[in-house]
């Protein structure tokens, strides 16, 4: 079985982007920043063999699919960030018999992280998985069943309790396993833990090698 996995983006031009990044590096940087933040977030997805990607585009994919090469769309739909991660993850849980959901600001992805991910969905015991932030977030979740729209929307999104409070609410739904913590990158100072932590790749990407150099331009 190919798991499916969406990383959530946001469409440059269309919607706005890592704002408070933007503050201090100025809005051009930061949506460079954020593309090659994809892009990197793409390249390990599709390193995996046992995963299906494809981008989540926040916008109409009619107007943003052309930002977003290389993956199939799926559009995110209307509602808060909880409603559409369930929209989503019902979709790849209908098409795959399991999801998993990514940011695009966590590009210091392992590829044999995932692969474990993977690996712990590709089971037919209840199997859920998260990935936590370290700042109180989580940058991967995902289960192996269809699960409640309250499970997804109970939970309020960016604040230091999100990733507590979606463990809380699918709390029962099955077996649980957590990943290494990772930096999601929101500002500025976000970026030199984000790099410390790709540095201790045993073998970044491509892809992953070049958001690094961009991103010590920025660090202040």
């Amino acid at each position: 079985m190919s798991v499916g996995a969406a990383i959530f983006v946001k469409t440059p031009g269309l919607s706005p982007l890592k704002t408070r990044l933007a503050a201090a590096i100025g809005t051009a940087a930061a949506t460079a920043w954020y593309r090659a933040a994809a892009a990197a977030t793409g390249a390990v997805t599709q390193r995996v063999a046992t995963l299906a990607p494809y981008w989540a585009v926040a916008e109409d994919p009619a107007a943003s699919g052309s930002a977003w090469p290389g993956l199939p769309l799926l559009a995110q739909g209307a509602g808060d960030l909880g409603a559409r991660m369930g929209r989503v993850h019902t979709m790849l849980v209908e098409r795959h018999g399991a999801g998993l959901l990514l940011g695009a600001d966590t590009p210091q992805l392992d590829p044999a992280v995932l692969a474990r991910a993977a690996a712990w969905l590709d089971d037919p015991a209840p199997h859920l998985v998260m990935g936590p932030a370290r700042d109180g977030g989580f940058w991967l979740i995902g289960a192996n069943r269809l699960l409640d729209e309250t499970a997804w929307t109970e939970a309020p999104c960016g604040t230091a309790e999100t990733a507590a409070g979606f463990r809380a609410a699918m709390a029962g739904a099955g077996a649980w396993l957590e990943l290494p913590p990772l930096t999601d990158v929101d500002e500025r100072a976000d970026l030199a833990p984000m790099l410390a932590e790709l540095a201790q790749l045993a073998a970044p990407l491509p892809a992953q090698q070049l958001l690094a150099d961009a991103s010590r331009a920025y660090i202040g």
